[in-house]
């Protein structure tokens, strides 16, 4: 039997020698059951497509970003956290930046990534091989050649993924079974950068864009690849934490990287292809129904989830996404990430409509009535179980995970042309087009748009955290800008005067006061409007001071009263700069190959 079947196909994870499958069998001795050869696989269109799909399904489950990868791994900056006492052996010690090398949360993502990138690396070397990729009819060479470029941008993801994780990583670029040695070290995350922008180059050329293809967002088209890059490229040159000085530095040719970033944005700009969905919150709504966003086109590249299994769907809107009590008609959601305080009052009080979708300061109790939260008990509000058409003890519920939206290419043209040429009238335009769809109907609140380079910058940072939170955006961000550390202390800082109640948190009330009404289910604006707070609406209530005795006939929720010591204390609780930037690997992992190094402090 030809021992070269697609055995990495199915079920591989190929790193350091070892092989782990769900049957506990070693690489050496598993076949796939297929009897299907890898030559011959990627002598048919329909099989190769399948082969593709195989590498799409590692993006999702528990494992990846139905869970750990999009709501574990991100949120431990100044929007979100992971709820919780901290426990550097549990999820909490991620969000508390002092994670343990013995934390089972590391292991299974970290292995799923590299499955990835194995199946990524056998469609990448046998698709051009295929006698169709060169002397198929012209329809079937086209069809190769996206393939081959998907191929191209997704083990760019899985890559990227490991590098803003744990940095300087193992980098296989051939399939396991042609490698001479499996015990492979480290290599530099520039050069591992450096050849993924150079395969996303590629890619660019063999992916159509998306009204060419026909293809939902679910796969990749020309503006998922060229975003991807322009991603990677402002990652590569960013600051990142270096194994050799254990210091976060960036390289002294960043601007070559801001350069392909604003080429590859201003692309998607310029095609005209993709704009700005009009309602910021159907955007997110849409994620719950498979809806690819319209005409706008403004989802880019999101991951599918499906199946109704912790392999190929999502926890999202349980794990994540507001509470909701286990007898209530919706059926019990988690929710188990936390806003931070300080957040909410980020947003403008009035005009800022993305406040109340990315911000769930209420939770669904047994009747089906919304309860004000704590002001430390708020939750992510764009994935909501509610706002799908699952109830009951589901826990997976088909939420796809949002990777690149239209409004991420503007604000990354914005600041790339800022840093190589200031806030020219091009950047401040992209910049403004997504502050002024947040701003609909209140556009005089959007204030001045900064005209110097510094005070750009500033602006788009801001505008930034106010449009991707819950994205699992901020916090690379904040590396890549090497303002983790300060934002950490500034957050500190804010919460101490918002706990005493100084400067432009004066006026946040003690408590607040409200009835519990039942959940409407149609917008959020209506969804808030149907609250009942004593003294109006949330514009008000929540900024201005309340009496401290309980109004007849309404319910005390402790709001400014509920930041204390206690509760700032647990913010980036075991932080250390130059260090938490990045996670351990996992210890197991090291064990099993000789040449890897845990690095970094740990």
């Amino acid at each position: 039997m030809n021992k070269k079947y697609i055995k990495s196909l199915i079920f591989p994870l190929a790193l350091g020698g070892l092989v782990m499958f769900s049957s506990c069998e070693s690489y050496l001795d598993v076949e796939n059951p297929s009897t299907i050869s890898q030559d011959a696989v990627f002598t048919s269109v329909g099989y190769a497509n399948s082969a593709v799909t195989g590498i799409y399904n590692s993006l999702m489950g528990d494992d990846a970003y139905g869970s750990r990868v999009s709501t574990l791994y991100p949120n431990a900056a100044d929007d979100i956290r992971i709820g919780g006492t901290y426990n550097p052996l549990d999820r909490r010690g991620i969000s508390g930046f002092g994670v343990s090398p013995d934390n089972t949360e590391l292991n299974k993502p970290f292995l799923q990534l590299y499955q990835g990138i194995e199946r990524a690396n056998i469609a990448i070397k046998y698709i051009p091989l295929s006698d169709l990729y060169t002397n198929g009819t012209p329809a079937e060479q086209a069809s190769m050649r996206k393939l081959h470029g998907e191929a191209l941008a997704l083990r760019a993801l899985f890559y990227h993924e490991l590098i803003r994780n744990w940095g300087d990583v193992p980098a296989p670029f051939e399939p396991s079974a042609d490698q001479t040695d499996l015990y492979l070290p480290k290599t530099n995350q520039d050069e591992i950068y450096d050849k993924l922008l150079e395969d996303l180059a590629l890619a660019s050329e063999l992916v159509p864009w998306k009204g060419e293809s026909g293809d939902p967002s679910t796969r990749i088209t020309k503006a998922a690849v060229k975003g991807l890059r322009a991603r990677l490229a402002l990652a590569r040159g960013g600051y990142a934490l270096r194994r050799d000085s254990r210091k976060m530095e960036r390289r002294a040719d960043y601007r070559d990287y801001y350069e392909i970033a604003r080429q590859e944005t201003l692309d998607i700009i310029q095609s005209g292809r993709h704009s700005l969905h009009p309602d910021y919150e159907q955007v997110f709504k849409d994620l719950h129904s498979g809806v690819s966003g319209g005409a706008t086109n403004e989802m880019i590249f999101e991951i599918g989830a499906f199946g109704g299994n912790s392999k190929t769907d999502s926890k999202l809107g349980y794990s994540n996404g507001l509470r909701i009590d286990k007898s209530s008609k919706y059926g019990q959601a988690n929710g188990q990430l936390e806003v931070i305080p300080t957040y909410f009052y980020e947003f403008d009080s009035i005009g800022d409509v993305r406040r109340d979708v990315t911000i769930a300061f209420f939770q669904i109790n047994k009747d089906d009535a919304k309860e004000l939260t704590r002001l430390t008990q708020m939750r992510d509000g764009k994935f909501r179980k509610y706002w799908t058409t699952i109830d009951g003890t589901a826990q997976n519920m088909g939420i796809n995970w949002p990777v690149l939206r239209y409004a991420d290419v503007l604000l990354m043209f914005a600041e790339a042309e800022n840093e190589l040429n200031g806030p020219t009238e091009q950047a401040i335009a992209a910049y403004e087009q997504v502050r002024r769809r947040a701003f609909t109907g209140h556009e005089d609140r959007m204030g001045v748009t900064p005209t110097d380079k510094e005070g750009f910058f500033q602006a788009i940072a801001q505008e930034r955290l106010l449009e991707f939170g819950g994205e699992g955006i901020r916090k690379y961000d904040l590396i890549r800008w090497n303002l983790l550390s300060s934002t950490i202390a500034e957050t500190k800082t804010k919460l101490r005067a918002l706990m005493n109640g100084e400067g432009r948190y004066a006026n946040v009330p003690q408590y607040v006061y409200y009835n519990p009404t039942p959940v409407v289910d149609t917008t959020v604006p209506e969804e808030v409007a149907s609250f009942d707070f004593h003294g109006g609406s949330i514009s008000t209530v929540m900024y201005t001071p309340a009496p401290v005795t309980t109004p007849t006939g309404y319910t005390r929720v402790n709001w400014k009263s509920a930041v204390n010591e206690d509760y700032i204390s647990t913010f980036a609780v075991a932080f250390e700069e130059n260090k938490s930037e990045v996670f351990p690997i996992y210890s197991g992992v090291l064990n099993q190959n000789y040449n890897l190094t845990q690095d970094y402090g740990y």
